[in-house]
């Protein structure tokens, strides 16, 4: 098969990638750029059954309760990092509040904005950090760290108990790209710096961290290092944790710098103890991190296989035996189906309604969508992109042409947009994840699904159940799932149920309860379950090593 009948084309860079992404100041509870509207598809539409939009309060006229942390206070933290960046206003707080899952913005767009912050801090170096975290642990001060808050699982609303107020560390000002080694191919990014702004300093150099999640335009690399995030390349460029080289973490008792060099012997990795820790030990500074050439080339192919079964076959080959594309990633026939009908764009893997519109002009076909993109020089793209296709091909892959690829490559960042319109029109979208062996993945799949179908059309609201693949391993795979339903009378305590009787079915196949959006609050009991009662007592070990007083984000995790 020639190039010209699978389609797609080599570019270095042009088009809506990840160069063209600016970094986004959000305004809660809605996502993205408040100037940039998205109108509902034809499907989804349907689906809000021609409901007059609500758009809820206006952020604006949200009032948080008022701070509980007085002025003497506030001027002990302002001798830290000085009095213009302390803030206890109520427009920045409520800027603060929670994170971006459903049941968070239905709260705020109802106008309670109860788990605000008391206080707004910006430190300007990581010593300033470590300083704060010691007068809060002093003070009884519960810290929540902040980059881009895109948080879906509960992650930036603590505990308040036993805390005399809640302060969020907001990092913006550690923004910088400290250094490149060439040589050894790392970079030491602050963890402040959000993800396009970057890559745009990693591109200007040459380079790429090639991690591009869906909430790419809002979160940041403490995040994604806190969260062990995983975006839509992973198959090419790793997990963000598998990126990590090094790491600087404050905590209240003072300072850890890990990361000697790449692979040691000397001991447990602690590296590892600290990715996917969520403030809970301490605030992550700065990573280093393994970056790699900017591509010269990028093509990305769409297929269609008959069955979710087939596809994920055929994605298993690739990810056992090779090659691996760079992006690879497998829709269902429900979700493949809602695509052919809106060929809008979308995204992967995060705070949004991912199963709409991966984009394809193939009107009329059916079966199951799967999106092949390579990524690097263009002679070894060519030579990857070939191999792949053959196995592809072998597995009953049949080509799609070049618009669904280029349309899912394009549009990808556009899907949690969808949410506001549908929520304004009284339609509950939310996404959960998990991940297994390969030979578990189906039986997985028609549980969680069975779960969320049978709990939610018990309460009168039958809801549209999506599912893609969109991380690959040798030994098994992640399962997205997006939810769609109409709102019942309390549309958070329907999704509350649902979401439950998820986990529960995740638990009793044997899989994990996240795969990349984290534990927070909203997984916590589940994962507890995971580790085992021993393995639970260790890191609360860890935790009153580090975080005596137990201000670090408490209630996230453990």
């Amino acid at each position: 098969m020639t190039g010209d009948e699978r389609g797609g084309e080599m570019l270095g860079g042009r088009g809506e990638d990840e160069t063209a992404v600016p970094v986004v100041t959000m305004v809660r509870p809605r996502w993205g750029d408040p100037a940039r509207t998205t109108e509902l598809p034809a499907a989804a539409a349907a689906l809000a059954g021609g409901a007059e939009p609500d758009p809820g309060v206006d952020p604006a006229a949200v009032a948080p309760p008022e701070s509980r942390i007085g002025d003497e206070l506030r001027a002990q933290i302002a001798t830290v990092v000085g009095a213009q960046h302390v803030s206890a206003a109520d427009d920045v707080r409520v800027q603060h509040t929670r994170g971006y899952s459903t049941p968070d913005l239905l709260r705020l767009r109802a106008g309670d904005a109860t788990d605000a912050p008391d206080v707004v801090v910006y430190p300007g170096d990581h010593d300033e950090v470590v300083s704060i975290l010691e007068l809060c642990s002093r003070h009884d001060l519960a810290v929540v760290p902040f980059t881009g808050g895109t948080s879906v699982v509960g992650g930036l609303a603590p505990e308040r108990s036993g805390t005399t107020g809640v302060v969020s560390v907001d990092l913006r000002r550690l923004d910088r790209l400290l250094e490149i080694d060439s040589i050894s191919r790392v970079a030491d990014l602050q963890a402040g710096l959000r993800g396009p702004a970057a890559e745009a300093l990693l591109r200007e150099q040459g380079w790429t961290l090639g991690h591009f999640p869906q909430s790419y335009e809002g979160a940041g690399i403490g995040g994604y290092a806190a969260t062990r995030s995983a975006g839509q390349s992973s198959a090419g460029y790793g997990r963000f944790d598998e990126m990590v080289e090094g790491l600087v973490l404050a905590t209240p008792r003072g300072t850890i710098e890990l990361g000697t060099a790449p692979r040691s012997a000397a001991g447990p990795d602690l590296r590892q103890l600290v990715l996917g820790s969520e403030g809970v030990f301490g605030i992550i500074t700065s990573v280093r991190v393994r970056i790699r050439p900017a591509p010269s080339a990028r093509v990305f192919d769409a297929w269609r296989f008959p069955s979710f079964a087939d596809g994920a076959t055929a994605l298993r080959r690739l990810a056992q035996d090779g090659p691996l594309p760079t992006v690879l990633r497998l829709s269902d026939e429900v979700e493949t189906a809602l695509n052919l009908a809106d060929p809008a764009g979308a995204g992967s893997e995060a705070s949004g309604p991912s199963g709409y519109g991966a984009g394809s002009e193939a009107s009329g076909a059916s079966g199951c969508l799967v999106i092949a993109g390579y990524e690097g020089e263009d002679g070894e793209v060519a030579r990857r992109r070939d191999a792949a296709s053959s196995v592809l091909v072998d597995a009953g892959g049949v080509a799609s042409g070049a618009a669904p690829g280029e349309s899912w490559r394009t549009g990808r960042f556009a899907a949690p947009y969808l949410r506001d319109p549908l929520l304004d029109a009284g339609v509950l979208v939310e996404t959960l994840e998990t991940v297994t062996f390969w030979s578990r993945l189906h039986e997985l799949r028609a549980a969680v699904t069975a779960a969320i179908t049978d709990t939610l059309t018990a309460s009168g609201t039958p809801p549209l159940v999506m599912c893609h693949i969109s991380h690959v391993y040798e030994s098994g795979a992640s399962l997205y799932f997006t939810v769609v339903a109409p709102f019942g009378e309390d549309p958070s305590a329907d999704w509350a149920s649902a979401k439950s009787a998820a986990n529960t079915a995740i638990r009793a196949a044997g899989a994990s309860i996240t795969h990349h959006h984290a534990v927070g609050r909203d997984h916590r009991d589940a994962y507890h379950d995971e580790i085992g009662p021993l393995a639970l007592d260790a890191l609360r070990a860890v935790k009153a090593s580090l975080d005596p007083a137990g201000i670090c984000n408490p209630g996230i995790l453990v």
